[in-house]
C-alpha cells in the first residue's frame, strides 16, 4: 500500500510534467473507484495546471482559469494504485482506469483493486471532509515534541496506535511507525502516558529521519515515471524490525517478536525496546 514517502515520490515524479500544462481531454474507462468519479471530462479540459501538492496521502492538482484557481483535483492511490506519465497514444492495459491528457502526454491511473479515488472540489481542498480533520505533516515544524507530548499525556492507548492516527499526525504507516519506535527504543504497546518527554522527543526526530530517508531513496528513480511499466521508486527498506519476526535483531542479536496492536502486526525487539 503506498504510504506517505511513496505518494511524495509520486508527486515529485509527475509534478515537473504537469505544472504549467493545460488539460485537453479526459478518458474515464472505469467510474467505480472507492467513490464514483465525478464528471471530470466536462470539468477539466481547457483548465491550466497549477501546483501539484500533497496533503497526507492525497495528491492535490490545482486547476487555474486565467489567474483564478477554480478547483482542485484530489487523487488517492488506495491500496494498489499508481500514476504514470505516458505518451498520449499509449494503448491502455487492464486496470488503466483514467487518462488525463495534456500536450502529447497523459497522466494514467492504474488501480487493480479500485480502492483509489479521483475527486473534484471547488473549495480549498483542506476544507474537504477527507482532509479537514487531518493532523500535521510529520516533516513539518508543527509535528514536534511538545505537540506529541500534549497529545500523549492523557492517553492510555499504545503509543504505536497514537503514531498511526491520522488525526494526530498524517502518513506514519505501519512500516515507518515500527521502524521509528525501534530507533527510539520504545516498545510499540507502551501506553502513551507512560512515555517520557525525552523519549517522545527522540521519537519525533526518528519519525522525521525515517520518512525523509524513505523519500530520498524513492526519489532516485523518478525517470521511471515516463516508462510504460513505470512504477514509483519505492523505498527499498533496510528494515531493522518490520517483517522480521523470528530473525535476530541487527542491534543486539535477540530474536524479533510480533504482536497484534490495533489489528496490525507489530514487530519489535524485546531487548532494545522497553
Amino acid at each position: 500500500m503506498p504510504e506517505l514517502p511513496e505518494v511524495e515520490t509520486t508527486r515529485r515524479g509527475i509534478a515537473p510534467h504537469l505544472e504549467g500544462q493545460t488539460f485537453r481531454n479526459v478518458v474515464v474507462r472505469q467510474k467505480k473507484l472507492r467513490w464514483d468519479v465525478p464528471e471530470i471530462g466536462d470539468i477539466l479540459p481547457g483548465l491550466h495546471i497549477g501546483r501539484v501538492r500533497r496533503r497526507a496521502k492525497y495528491l492535490l492538482i490545482e486547476c487555474v482559469q486565467g489567474e483564478r484557481q477554480v478547483g482542485t483535483l484530489i487523487m488517492h492511490l488506495g491500496m494498489s494504485g499508481s500514476l504514470r506519465v505516458l505518451p498520449a497514444d499509449t494503448p491502455p492495459q487492464k486496470h488503466d482506469h483514467i487518462d488525463l491528457h495534456f500536450g502529447k502526454q497523459c497522466l494514467r491511473l492504474r488501480d487493480p483493486r479500485r480502492f483509489g479515488a479521483v475527486l473534484w472540489t471547488q473549495e480549498p481542498p483542506e476544507q474537504h471532509p477527507l482532509l479537514a480533520s487531518l493532523g500535521p505533516e510529520p516533516l513539518s515544524d508543527d509535528f514536534n515534541a511538545d505537540y506529541l507530548f500534549n497529545k500523549a499525556k492523557t492517553r492510555k492507548s499504545p503509543i504505536k496506535q497514537l503514531l498511526m492516527d491520522g488525526k494526530i499526525v498524517v502518513g506514519v504507516g505501519n512500516i515507518y511507525a515500527t521502524e521509528s519506535l525501534f530507533l527510539s527504543g520504545i516498545h510499540p504497546s507502551r501506553k502513551c502516558n507512560r512515555v517520557s518527554g525525552t523519549r517522545l522527543q527522540s521519537l519525533v526526530e526518528n519519525v522525521k529521519i525515517v520518512l525523509a530517508y524513505a523519500i530520498e531513496r524513492g526519489g532516485t528513480t523518478l525517470r521511471d515515471f515516463q516508462q510504460q511499466d513505470g512504477r514509483p521508486g519505492y523505498f527499498q527498506q533496510e528494515l531493522m524490525v518490520y517483517g522480521r519476526e523470528g530473525e535476530q535483531c541487527r542491534q543486539c542479536g535477540t530474536l524479533i517478536k510480533a504482536k497484534q496492536i490495533g489489528q496490525r502486526t507489530s514487530t519489535y525487539c524485546p531487548n532494545c525496546q522497553r
